[in-house]
């Protein structure tokens, strides 16, 4: 392990957030990591000639201090946060999950005034500095991935030590096959929507902001998308868990939304604000160790042979007008194993259950 602990740390260190002579980084680790990792990043940073901080967090007692949300508690944890966009260069977070409901009783209506008052200093963290996530790999992940905790370690930390740079380079032609688009149709199992993607731009995600990594995103124009999906895998989001969400269109906007469980808690989410309804990130996932869900969104999102189209906020990179408080990214797997489906850009079928089938985009099938 400590060679896979060693490519990783350089992974973070070198390649995501590139670490420079000088610069101050702050590492945020939930307790559980294992030591050898922090100290493989922590060594990593200091031969840069950089300095670093490391913050040990609880998720359950967060999830006590969020339960005691007051206007003075924000205001504090908005001084805190500035404090840390003010003074740190780039930030790498290491999440350990350990239950996913630990936050679901907290109070929403406090919870978005936060995000009001501290979306400046996210969008500043987010868009004009250098960051990476990731998450060790637990116990509830294993469970989750229907494996056993040995089986589930080594192939997290495969994952996570995966070769991005050579990923990287076999996803440019889809980049320029997106940028080239105009129209975009996913059909699949109670599934058909179109959307444009005309003139937006496509982005290569390979290492630098996740771990594990891999897919390619744009924005549809914002009010081009039209038709129903159905996601089919499970999602957590602000600590509850949602499965089989379906979503009406029209004119970009969301006009239904179902699921399994509790629609009302569901739509509750896709009021949040003016942008909420309407949809930010169109991404196809690329990741070809990665082909089953477990409910983590790091991984979910890069399945090999899925797409996720998420509601809320679009990132600076292919922004599409669209500003929101929620992201979430909801899964649609097309392999032959979850139903099937087809992309097609501007009416040509470019993949099939998953697997790409023009000439030029059939190197990201190597794992077949």
């Amino acid at each position: 392990m400590n060679e896979k602990f060693e490519i990783l740390a350089s992974t973070i260190v070198d390649y995501s957030i590139k670490v420079k002579t000088a610069e101050n980084v702050l590492l945020t680790v939930e307790k559980n990591v294992d030591n050898e990792l922090i100290k493989q990043i922590i060594d990593k940073i200091l031969s840069k000639n950089a300095s670093v901080v490391v913050k040990i967090i609880d998720n359950e007692i967060n999830a006590f201090l969020n339960s005691k949300l007051t206007d003075s508690q924000i205001l504090l944890n908005r001084k805190k946060l500035e404090h840390e966009v003010n003074t740190y260069d780039s930030f790498i977070t290491i999440s350990y999950s350990t239950n996913d409901y630990e936050n679901k009783n907290l109070n929403t209506k406090l919870l978005n005034k936060y995000h009001d008052m501290t979306k400046n200093l996210e969008d500043i963290r987010i868009n004009k500095k250098r960051w990476v996530l990731l998450n060790y790999p637990s116990v509830l992940d294993a469970y989750k991935s229907k494996m056993t905790t040995c089986e589930f370690y080594n192939f997290a930390l495969d994952v996570m030590c995966f070769d991005y740079r050579k990923l990287y380079d076999l996803m440019l032609p889809l980049k320029q096959l997106m940028e080239d688009t105009n129209m975009v149709r996913i059909v699949a199992p109670n599934t058909d929507i179109s959307f444009s993607i005309k003139a937006m731009p496509a982005i290569i995600c390979a290492g630098e902001f996740n771990i594990p990594d891999g897919e390619v995103f744009s924005a549809p124009v914002k009010n081009s998308v039209n038709g129903k999906i159905t996601y089919n895998t499970t999602s957590l989001y602000r600590d509850n868990v949602y499965s089989n969400v379906c979503l009406e269109f029209k004119d970009g906007k969301i006009i239904k939304a179902t699921c399994a469980e509790d629609n009302d808690k569901l739509n509750e989410i896709f009021d949040t604000d003016s942008g909420s309804r309407y949809i930010g990130e169109f991404a196809i996932g690329i990741n070809p160790l990665i082909r089953n869900p477990m409910g983590d969104i790091l991984f979910d999102e890069k399945i090999y042979g899925s797409i996720h189209f998420t509601p809320g906020m679009a990132y600076e990179e292919a922004f599409n007008g669209n500003k929101s408080q929620i992201h979430w990214d909801l899964v649609l797997i097309q392999t032959k194993e979850y139903g099937g489906g087809e992309l097609y850009f501007d009416d040509v079928l470019i993949r099939k259950d998953g697997k790409f089938v023009i000439d030029s985009l059939k190197p990201l099938n190597f794992c077949d």
